[in-house]
C-alpha cells in the first residue's frame, strides 16, 4: 500500500481526534514520497533495539503505540537514542506512526482489552469520548428578537464581532408585534462582545436566550472503564486473572481499608499505562492500571479501594496481538503485519 492509503486506513481504524489534546499522534516520521508500505511493524515502545529489528525485519512503517517524538526536538543528531530514532528511520526509509491515547480510546481497543482479564463483565468509559465533528459551529447559540428600527443596526454590528457563524433571521411575532427572530453560533470569546452589544438595549437583552452547545457522547468510546462483573469474585481470584491475561508472574497489590485478599470485587475502574488522573474519585473495589503515584495509591487504599499495578507498559504490550488480527481485517490482508519480539517492559523483578 502507498504509505499515504495506509495512514488513511490507520485514521480510519481509530481518528486522532480521540486522542487526548496533549498527545503527539498520527504520522511522526514520513520517508520522501512515494512510499510504499509492504511489512508494517507494530510495538509498544521504539527503542533503539527494537528500531534494529524493524531494519532486520525490512519494515516500511513502525505503528509505535507510545509516541517516540513527544517534546520537540530542536536538532536530529546522534547525539540522543530519541534523535538516533529518527536518523535510522529516514536512512532505512521507515516511517513511523503513533496512535497512543487514540487506541486507548475505541470501543476495540487498549482498554476494552485489559478488561478481559477480569473476566465476564459489562464495562463503560470512565470519561466518554464527544464526537470528533459535529454539525454546530461554535460553543454557544445567541437567540433573540429585534423590531424594525433596531435590526439593521444590531445585526450591522454583530457582523463585525469575529467567530460568528451560522447568523440567521426569520419573520417572528412576539406579544402582537411583527418581528425579526435572529440566531448566531459564536464561540466563547465572542459571546462576551455579543452580550455586551445587547445588553446596551434592554429590550433586546430582556429577550435573549444563550444556549450552550454541546458535542454528542460516542457510544462505547472514552478513557478509561468502569467494569461491573457478572458475578462479584475475590479480589485473589482477580489478580491471578490479571496475572494470567498479561501473562506477569507477578503484580504489585495494595489492599484498601478493611479489605483482605478474599474480600468480593463486583466493579473494577482500569486504565492501561498510568491511570491516577483517569481513576481518581471513581467509585469502585478496585483500581487497575500499570502505574500509579504513591500518593494517589495512598488515597485509594483509604477508601477502601484495592489496586493492583502492573508496570506501565505491561497493561499495553499484550494488545497488539490483538491489533495485529484487527488491522490484517481493516487492511483486507494488503500487507504483512509484524510483532516486534525485541518490545518488552523496563522494568523487572531482581
Amino acid at each position: 500500500m502507498n504509505l499515504r492509503e495506509l495512514v488513511s486506513a490507520l485514521n480510519d481504524f481509530a481518528s486522532p481526534a480521540l486522542a487526548e489534546s496533549w498527545d503527539n499522534v498520527g504520522l511522526l516520521v514520513e520517508p520522501s514520497p512515494p512510499h510504499t508500505v509492504n511489512t508494517l511493524f507494530l510495538t509498544n515502545d521504539l527503542t533503539e533495539e527494537v528500531m534494529e529489528e524493524a531494519v532486520q525485519k525490512k519494515a516500511d512503517l513502525i505503528l509505535s503505540y507510545h509516541p517516540p517524538i513527544f517534546t520537540p526536538l530542536k536538532r536530529v543528531t546522534w547525539k540522543t537514542w530519541k534523535e538516533r530514532l529518527v536518523v535510522r528511520a529516514l536512512e532505512n526509509r521507515i516511517g513511523i506512526y503513533s496512535p497512543h491515547t487514540a487506541y486507548d480510546a475505541i470501543p476495540h481497543g487498549v482498554n476494552n482489552w485489559l478488561t478481559k482479564g477480569l473476566g465476564a463483565c459489562t464495562s463503560v468509559p470512565l470519561h466518554p469520548s464527544t464526537a470528533p465533528s459535529s454539525p454546530a459551529e461554535g460553543t454557544h447559540r445567541v437567540e433573540f428578537c429585534a423590531d424594525a428600527e433596531h435590526l439593521d443596526a444590531v445585526l450591522s454590528k454583530i457582523k463585525d464581532i469575529p467567530e460568528i457563524s451560522c447568523l440567521t433571521t426569520l419573520p417572528a411575532r412576539v406579544e402582537g408585534e411583527e418581528q425579526t427572530r435572529v440566531s448566531l453560533n459564536c464561540s466563547q470569546k465572542a459571546l462576551l462582545e455579543v452580550v455586551a452589544l445587547l445588553s446596551q438595549n434592554s429590550f433586546l437583552y430582556h429577550k435573549t436566550e444563550i444556549l450552550l452547545l454541546q458535542k454528542p457522547l460516542l457510544a462505547h468510546t472514552g478513557m478509561g472503564r468502569l467494569c461491573t462483573l457478572s458475578e462479584p469474585v475475590s479480589l485473589s481470584d482477580i489478580i491471578e486473572r490479571v496475572k494470567g491475561h498479561l501473562q506477569l508472574p507477578h503484580v504489585r497489590v495494595a489492599l484498601g481499608a478493611g479489605r483482605t485478599l478474599e474480600s468480593p470485587v463486583k466493579k473494577a475502574a482500569l486504565c492501561a499505562g498510568s491511570g491516577s488522573s483517569v481513576l481518581k474519585g471513581t467509585e469502585a473495589d478496585l483500581y487497575l492500571t500499570g502505574e500509579m503515584s504513591h500518593h494517589d495509591v495512598l488515597d485509594a487504599v483509604a477508601n477502601g479501594i484495592s489496586v493492583i499495578l502492573c508496570e506501565h507498559s505491561n497493561t499495553e504490550r499484550g494488545f497488539l496481538s490483538e491489533l495485529r488480527d484487527a488491522l490484517a481485517v481493516h487492511l483486507q490482508n494488503r500487507i504483512n503485519i509484524v510483532v516486534s519480539e525485541k518490545d518488552r517492559d523496563p522494568l523487572q523483578v531482581a
